[in-house]
């Protein structure tokens, strides 16, 4: 069994289990580590749209509270530090993954994700809030932007479904970073082809990414970050999976259907509960990529969120981490 809290499972199985423009200006000087980093004023002021309408930034953020899913990595990855965030994965500390250490100089305030609390946030005088991959709710947004000038997932993103490039490029624009998201865009495309021209046996090799949970098996459609990775790397996911697709980033898959997880390469994982209990199921033996070998369990909780949480640090270390195990379950 995990050896972190249980709020990791649950929030964890709330999210794959789930289908589910006032400013606040203080006038008060950022505490100290809240600094928002060396971003040109010059690039404000700047309006981004979002699933929302449009939302206008009028002054370089100086305290900037991050509540979706990785979006506190994501500015952290820009060189901008959150007085505030949300810790989905629950790592605990400063909210973010092993990859991410470091980063602070003060560590952020850290409020719930799935049900935050809106006057912790509004007494922290935030002057941006980054809320995009989140449930993405009309009144969680209301209540947010009535409290500073709220980012949420681009129009058209369903919940949680905002891709990673899409994170990158609205936090950049949002705290007057575009050159630099940019950049940081293009170094995360090469650290893929790379490593897919390291591994040509992935192209067009198809897929399935699946992960099991008190509730059973599940699996991944497009729109998913793990998806999204596997995608990156060549892979192509499996047809009949992505036709199960509704508007969530996750499918159930019952004990009868366990057959739709034989692809060219089938990876899972476990879900607040032990591997074992994946790689002991008979049903899961039974798979015919299982059988041939050709199937990678991740049961190292750092590794499943680097895979899960899409930001550029988490990625890279997924890459270079996971991609060694899908190329020897190939081999």
């Amino acid at each position: 069994m995990s050896s972190r809290p249980a709020l990791r499972g649950a929030a964890l199985l709330a999210l794959a289990l789930a289908v589910t423009s006032c400013s606040s200006d203080s006038g008060d000087d950022p505490a100290e580590g809240s600094s928002a980093g060396s971003s040109s004023t010059g690039a404000f002021p700047v309006t981004i749209g979002t699933a929302f309408g449009d939302v206008s930034v009028e002054e370089e953020p100086t305290r900037v509270v991050a509540l979706g899913w990785g979006d506190a990595e994501t500015a952290l990855a820009l060189g901008v530090q959150p007085v505030g965030a949300s810790d989905w994965l629950q790592f605990g500390g400063e909210g973010v993954g092993p990859w991410a250490a470091g980063e602070y100089d003060e560590a952020p305030e850290i409020i719930d994700s799935l049900e935050p609390s809106y006057e912790a946030i509004a007494a922290l005088q935030p002057d941006l809030i980054l809320d995009t991959k989140s449930p993405a709710t009309q009144d969680r947004y209301d209540k947010l932007s009535a409290i500073a000038p709220t980012v949420s997932q681009p129009e058209g993103a369903d919940p949680y479904l905002t891709s990673s490039a899409d994170q990158l490029q609205m936090i950049g624009e949002a705290l007057g970073k575009s050159d630099e998201a940019t950049a940081l865009q293009q170094q995360v495309d090469q650290a893929f082809t790379d490593a897919a021209a390291a591994n040509p046996e992935f192209a067009g090799t198809s897929v399935a990414v699946a992960a099991y949970s008190a509730e059973g098996f599940g699996a991944y459609v497009e729109g998913d970050a793990r998806v999204d990775f596997m995608e990156q790397l060549g892979f192509a996911l499996k047809p009949e999976i992505q036709a199960l697709a509704t508007d969530s980033f996750f499918v159930s898959v019952s004990e009868e259907q366990l057959p739709l997880l034989d692809a060219g390469l089938t990876v899972a994982f476990p879900i607040f509960v032990d591997a074992g209990q994946i790689t002991g199921n008979p049903l899961w033996q039974a798979i015919p990529s299982v059988q041939a070998g050709h199937a990678v369990v991740l049961e190292d909780e750092t590794l499943t969120s680097a895979f899960s949480i899409g930001t550029p640090q988490g990625i890279q270390y997924a890459l270079d981490n996971a991609v060694p195990l899908f190329a020897d379950a190939l081999s």
